[in-house]
């Protein structure tokens, strides 16, 4: 209950702040890049080298990677088919596709199914979403944040500038390496700011009226979030026959709304920012009622 209400608290902080003389307008960018560079680098070098890849984390794995396939298949074409803008499709890429499947995960799942729900919430969200944050998000905000023709050769400088992405492939080689304990504290604090900043950041970008040209995307996000994502979840566990909690915490996994890091992601490299945090925003209220909708279907 308490990340409930710390979620509303740091979403509220940012909206009630943004319009005071004292606050800087550029705010929420730089929170954004604190997020980017520092605080979601600590978090990978952290959990990352803990990751233990196992063939029972086949069914939150196998159905989070299906999921975020499918998803990112719809809002792309959907896109072309509604003439999104590059800048909206690629901030569909992001926040439509990746769940907040550990901040929001966590405590709703635990409070449906309890502890024993936790290695598999860990499992979809390491394995599942939060290597997709660093891999698939580093090339979708590459791609689509270019303001010029696009070559492979600009996308994998991107990738390979980008601060997530060369975390992520230092962290691989640090599997067996014991951080001193005072790295191990400095990691631990800048990775706990994820989600106080990337949530203050939200509130700050957040209108309650978005423009006309918006209202389309922000719908048929919400929808691709909240429904389609954790429909193709339960038909994958219904047509493969898994059954059980694993496939029950995979299934409410996905139904989680967009993953707060993903809007960060979105902001910072300039894809429709306001878009990216009201999806969020919004997202995380309606998400209340549609697990618990969720939850009575597949219990």
């Amino acid at each position: 209950m308490i990340n409930f209400i710390l979620i509303l608290v740091y979403v509220l902080i940012g909206y009630s702040i943004k319009n005071l003389s004292v606050v800087p307008a550029n705010l929420a960018h730089y929170l954004n890049k604190f997020v980017i560079y520092l605080s979601l680098p600590a978090m990978i070098l952290l959990q990352i080298p803990k990751l233990d890849f196992t063939s029972g984390a086949l069914v939150p794995v196998a159905v989070s990677w299906s999921v975020m396939g499918l998803s990112a298949l719809l809002v792309f074409f959907v896109s072309k088919y509604l003439a999104f803008s590059k800048e909206i499709t690629g901030s569909l890429m992001l926040v439509a596709v990746l769940t907040n499947s550990s901040f929001l995960g966590i405590p709703v799942i635990t409070a449906y199914f309890g502890d024993a729900a936790l290695p598999y919430i860990v499992i979809y969200d390491q394995l599942g979403t939060f290597l997709a944050l660093a891999t698939y998000g580093t090339v979708i905000a590459a791609y689509y944040s270019a303001k010029s023709a696009v070559s492979l050769k600009i996308i994998l400088y991107k990738i390979v500038v980008f601060p997530p992405f060369v975390t992520l492939v230092v962290a691989m080689f640090l599997r067996d390496v014991t951080f001193l304990p005072v790295m191990n504290d400095i990691f631990t604090f800048l990775a706990a700011t994820i989600v106080p900043f990337a949530l203050v950041a939200v509130g700050l970008q957040m209108q309650f009226k978005l423009p006309k040209e918006e209202v389309k995307a922000f719908t048929f996000a919400l929808l691709v979030k909240l429904i389609f994502a954790p429909v193709v979840a339960l038909v994958m566990c219904t047509l493969f026959g898994w059954e059980g909690l694993s496939a029950q915490v995979s299934i409410m996994e996905a139904g989680m709304s967009s993953m707060i890091t993903a809007a960060a992601m979105a902001s910072f490299v300039g894809l429709a920012p306001r878009l990216s945090n009201a999806i969020v925003g919004y997202g995380i209220v309606l998400s209340f009622m549609s697990t618990f909708i969720l939850y009575q279907i597949i219990t």
